[in-house]
């Protein structure tokens, strides 16, 4: 059993209510397989911004029958589609913090895919943390795969026989949102990508500021 492994073994058996958040990406679909050998179950929470490539849904819908997920998709309750144009804060705000946070209050332990090598904002990840809502509420977040390398991910995928999203064939290497995701323009950061190079990150790793 690896460390990551162990870590899901021991998290699980101490929860109430976990849950595990999905964007269907390679670390994302190498942890949902890894939780769903103890736990098939597990609410797989998916956030539908209204503004992904056609592929991801493709594969996510492809994951979720071939693996019988409890999948969660979640939106916002009032879609601005085109909102990343005028600010792209407000569009992650709107689609993608809003309705994660209201979600994550069902639960007790939230398992991310994160890793400390995907950017410099990941580099201090800490595998187990206290994550504070907007309520004040908190639960506890844990990312098994915070040590892991994207050659880690791709060597768990190609021994368990995973197929992975197919826009990284094209030159992908961070997949969000379609307008704002571009194939890397600095090689050695994977997220440079993203959001037109304005930001590292949406908004759902970060704890809202004490009111």
């Amino acid at each position: 059993m690896t460390a990551a492994n162990a870590l899901i073994a021991s998290e699980l058996a101490a929860a109430e209510r976990p849950c595990v958040t999905s964007s269907f990406q390679a670390e994302c679909v190498v942890l949902v397989d890894m939780l769903r050998q103890l736990r098939p179950d597990i609410p797989v929470l998916f956030l539908d911004t209204v503004h992904h490539f056609v592929e991801t849904y493709e594969y996510r819908d492809r994951i979720a029958r071939e693996w019988n997920l409890n999948l969660v998709n979640l939106r916002a309750a009032e879609p601005a589609p085109g909102q990343w144009r005028e600010s792209t804060h407000d569009c992650c705000a709107r689609h993608k913090v809003e309705p994660l946070f209201a979600a994550l209050a069902q639960y007790d332990v939230w398992f991310t895919a994160l890793r400390r090598d995907q950017s410099p904002s990941r580099a201090n990840l800490a595998e187990t943390d206290a994550f504070r809502l907007p309520s004040g509420a908190t639960l506890r977040k844990v990312s098994p795969l915070a040590a892991w390398t994207m050659e880690d991910v791709g060597t768990y995928a190609h021994v368990h026989d995973i197929p992975l999203l197919p826009l990284y064939a094209r030159g992908y290497t961070s997949i969000g949102c379609e307008p704002c995701t571009l194939p890397p323009p600095d090689p050695s950061n994977p997220r440079s990508g993203r959001w037109l190079g304005q930001k590292l990150e949406c908004g759902i790793h970060l704890s809202p500021p004490e009111s």
